[in-house]
C-alpha cells in the first residue's frame, strides 16, 4: 500500500490523458462537499431524546440547535487551519497520499460521530464530523489544486474550476443522500447511526476512485504546442518566477488576496446559511398576500437553486478568468456584487420575487467563482512551486469568513426584529454592510501588483520532483 501511495508511483506515463485528472479531483470534492448539506442532520440530532421532530423544543438533555450548529463551524475552522498547517506536506507527498489520508479522516469522522450519536455524547460527534472530518476536508480540498495547475498551464482557471465545482455541488449529492438514508433506515436515533456508517463507506469508495485515478505530470511536461507566456504578458500579472510559501506570506500581494477572499466569502456565506429563512420572511403571506407567500418547500427549492448557481459559477467564472485575467474577474465580482446587494432590499420592497432570486443567484455564482479563481490568481503571482501550500495558508480567510458571515447576517436580523422592524425588512442593513465589504474587496483587488523581484525563489529551488506536488 505504501508504494501505491508514493508520489513516484503517480507520475503519468507518456500519452496520459490529462482530462482524467479533473474527474479524480471531482470525486474527492463531491465527497467532502457533503459538509454544505450537513444541515439535514441538525434537527434530528437535536431531537434524539424526545424523538419528536415537530416539537418546537427538545426534551431535557436534548442538544440545542446552537450546539449542533457547532459541528459545521468546527469543520470549516479545521478546513482552513489544516490547509494552512499541512500545505507543505501536501506538496511533498503528492496528491494520492493526501487524498487517501483525507478519505481516512473524513470517512473515519463519520464512524466516530456515529458512536457519538449512539452514546449521545456531543463531543464525540464534534470530534468526528467537526475535527477529524474538518482536517479531511482541508487536505481533500487542496490536494488536487497544484496538480491540476501543472496539468493545465494553458487553462489553469478552467481546470481548478472543474475540480472545485464538486465542492460547491457536494450538497446536491449529500443532502438527498442523508435524507434518503435516514428515511430508509428509520428506527432509533432517526437512523442517523447506520446513515453515518453507510455514508462513510460510500464516500470512501468515491474518494479512493479519485486517489486511484490521479496522476502528476513528469518533470518538464507541457501541453503539446503550448509555449509559456512572456514575462510581461497581461501587464506583468503572470510571473514566470516562483515564490516559496515562506516568502509569499511576507508579500503585500498575499494579504491583499487574503482580504479579497475574506470579503467575497463573508458576503456570500452569510446569505447561504440563512437563505431559506430569509426568503420566507421577505416574501411571506403578509407581503405577497394570503396563500401567496414562499413556503418551506419552495424555500428549499431556492436553496437548491443557489447551490446550482454556486456550482456553475465555479466553472463559468474561473474559465472566464483564463480569457480576461484574474484581476478583472474579481473587479466584476465586487462591482456587480455591490450593486446587487444595494438592489436586493429594493427588490424585497417591490415584492419582486423573480428579481430577488435572480439577484441572489448571480451573487452565489460569484461566491463560487471566487473560490475557483483564487488558485489560478495565486499561480499567476507566485508561480507553481508552492502554489498548493500558499493556497492552504490563504484558506484561513475562509475560516474567518465562516464565522463572520453568519454572525453578521443572523446578528443584525435579530437586532432589527428586537427593535420592532418587520421581519421582511430586517435584512436591509446587513445587505448594505455586505455591499460595503465588497467595496473593501474591490479596493484590495485594485491594489494588487506583480510580486517584487526580491521575493523570487532561486531558480534551482524546487527543481526536484518531490517539491512540486
Amino acid at each position: 500500500m505504501a508504494s501505491f501511495l508514493d508520489r513516484e508511483r503517480t507520475v503519468a506515463p507518456p500519452g496520459f490523458n490529462r482530462w482524467l485528472v479533473p474527474p479524480a479531483a471531482l470525486g474527492v470534492h463531491l465527497s467532502i462537499g457533503q459538509i454544505y448539506g450537513y444541515s439535514v442532520f441538525n434537527k434530528p440530532l437535536s431531537r434524539l431524546i424526545s424523538g419528536d421532530l415537530a416539537a418546537d423544543t427538545g426534551a431535557p438533555g436534548d442538544w440545542s440547535l446552537f450546539q449542533v450548529g457547532l459541528i459545521f463551524s468546527v469543520a470549516l475552522f479545521f478546513l482552513g487551519a489544516s490547509s494552512a498547517l499541512f500545505g507543505k506536506w501536501v506538496e511533498r507527498v503528492g496528491p494520492r497520499r493526501t487524498m487517501f489520508t483525507s478519505a481516512l479522516l473524513f470517512c473515519g469522522g463519520f464512524l466516530v460521530a456515529a458512536l457519538g450519536v449512539a452514546t449521545h455524547q456531543l463531543w464525540l460527534v464534534i470530534l468526528g464530523n467537526g475535527v477529524l472530518g474538518g482536517i479531511g476536508l482541508g487536505l481533500g480540498y487542496i490536494s488536487p489544486v497544484s496538480t491540476l495547475i501543472k496539468w493545465f498551464p494553458d487553462r489553469p482557471g478552467l481546470a481548478t474550476g472543474l475540480a472545485i465545482m464538486g465542492f460547491g455541488g457536494g450538497a446536491l449529492l449529500g443532502s438527498p443522500l442523508g435524507t434518503s438514508l435516514m428515511a430508509a433506515y428509520g428506527g432509533p436515533n432517526f437512523g442517523i447511526v447506520p446513515t453515518f456508517i453507510t455514508m462513510a463507506v460510500l464516500y470512501f469508495a468515491l474518494m479512493m476512485f479519485g486517489a486511484f485515478l490521479v496522476r502528476v505530470p513528469a518533470d518538464g511536461w507541457k501541453p503539446e504546442g503550448w509555449t509559456p507566456p512572456a514575462q510581461n504578458a497581461s501587464h506583468g500579472m503572470i510571473s514566470t518566477h516562483n515564490v516559496t510559501v515562506e516568502q509569499a506570506v511576507r508579500t503585500p500581494q498575499f494579504w491583499l488576496l487574503f482580504t479579497v477572499l475574506f470579503c467575497n466569502v463573508t458576503a456570500g456565506i452569510g446569505v447561504l446559511g440563512q437563505a431559506s429563512v430569509m426568503i420566507q420572511e421577505m416574501f411571506s403571506d403578509r407581503v405577497l398576500g394570503a396563500g401567496n407567500g414562499v413556503t418551506a418547500t419552495a424555500a428549499a427549492g431556492f436553496v437548491g437553486l443557489l447551490s446550482l448557481f454556486n456550482m456553475g459559477g465555479r466553472v463559468f467564472w474561473s474559465s472566464t478568468s483564463d480569457r480576461i485575467g484574474r484581476k478583472p474577474t474579481y473587479m466584476i465580482f465586487f462591482a456587480l456584487g455591490t450593486v446587487l446587494y444595494f438592489l436586493i432590499p429594493i427588490f424585497g420592497n417591490l415584492a419582486s420575487l423573480v428579481l430577488f432570486v435572480l439577484g441572489f443567484g448571480i451573487i452565489m455564482s460569484m461566491y463560487g467563482g471566487g473560490f475557483a479563481t483564487i488558485p489560478a490568481y495565486l499561480r499567476d503571482l507566485f508561480g507553481t512551486l508552492n502554489v498548493g501550500a500558499i493556497h492552504g495558508r490563504l484558506l484561513l480567510a475562509w475560516s474567518a469568513a465562516a464565522i463572520a458571515g453568519p454572525t453578521l447576517v443572523n446578528g443584525f436580523r435579530d437586532r432589527q426584529i428586537a427593535a420592532g422592524v418587520p421581519a421582511s425588512q430586517a435584512y436591509s442593513t446587513v445587505m448594505w454592510i455586505m455591499a460595503g465589504l465588497l467595496v473593501v474587496g474591490f479596493i484590495a483587488n485594485l491594489l494588487v501588483r506583480p510580486v517584487a523581484a526580491r521575493y523570487y525563489a532561486d531558480r534551482g529551488v524546487g527543481s526536484g520532483a518531490a517539491a512540486d506536488d
